[in-house]
């Protein structure tokens, strides 16, 4: 049998995969509708619901984009799959990235050996599930301490915040420079991820700015996918214009 990663099986696989995660969010908006409800909140129930779910949308416009940026090479099933139960867009593509360089390949190209599909796979299963590891044995203590420092001193514990959230920003960072120095060997498409970065930081700004003077809450919500849309659509005419 040819291998395929649009394969029926693996649509069947990730399908009841997922079917699984979503009977578990049923099973827990039932238990806490029911809590509601006994907690005399039953006026609250539709208006939060409908809330919530309102708001569900741009997160999924993000995975939706994720989804599509990867199934050239990797088929619908496995980002699908990967992006939709603890996944990561942030992840999950530098993951397939870096699999599909170390496989020799680049991006956009589909993946027809199945001995380079399954090793992806790990990659990016595996780095995502250290989270749910760590998790449970390491938060409870950091955040303890980082209270504690918060309590002494207010000003180092708002840095130590800071410097966690910009040490996690600079390993993506990392993945967006590294080919700038072929610059200097007159290969400016090492300028085309610092450009796409660019674009989706201006758009972004441009919906905090909006945001804030005009007091629209909802396009801090909209505002993730809107350059995540804004940046790929930037990245076309700047490999036309630097090279692919």
């Amino acid at each position: 049998m040819t291998f395929n990663v649009n394969h029926p099986l693996l649509f069947v696989i990730v399908g009841a995969i997922i079917s699984v995660v979503l009977a578990q969010s049923v099973y827990f908006l039932a238990r806490a509708i029911k809590r509601a409800k006994e907690l005399g909140l039953g006026a609250h129930i539709k208006k939060t619901v409908i809330s919530a779910a309102i708001f569900t949308i741009a997160p999924a416009v993000a995975v939706l984009i994720g989804v599509v940026a990867l199934s050239k090479s990797l088929g619908v099933p496995l980002p699908w799959l990967r992006l939709s139960v603890i996944g990561s867009i942030t992840y999950e593509t530098v993951a397939a990235g870096n699999a599909l360089e170390a496989a020799n390949m680049s991006a956009g190209t589909t993946v027809t050996d199945p001995s380079i599909y399954i090793p992806i796979a790990w990659v990016m299963t595996v780095g995502i599930a250290a989270g749910l590891i760590l998790v449970p044995f390491v938060t409870k203590k950091l955040q303890s301490g980082l209270a504690k420092v918060g309590m002494k001193d207010k000003k180092w514990g708002e840095i130590f915040n800071n410097a966690m959230f910009l040490g996690m920003i600079s390993a993506f960072l990392g993945y967006v420079f590294c080919d700038v120095g072929l610059v200097f060997k007159g290969d400016t498409s090492g300028l085309i991820p610092v450009c796409v970065m660019a674009t989706s930081a201006v758009v972004m700004a441009i919906c905090g700015t909006i945001a804030t003077k005009c007091k629209i809450r909802w396009l801090t919500d909209y505002a993730l996918p809107m350059s995540l849309i804004a940046g790929m659509a930037s990245a076309i005419p700047f490999t036309m214009l630097l090279g692919g």
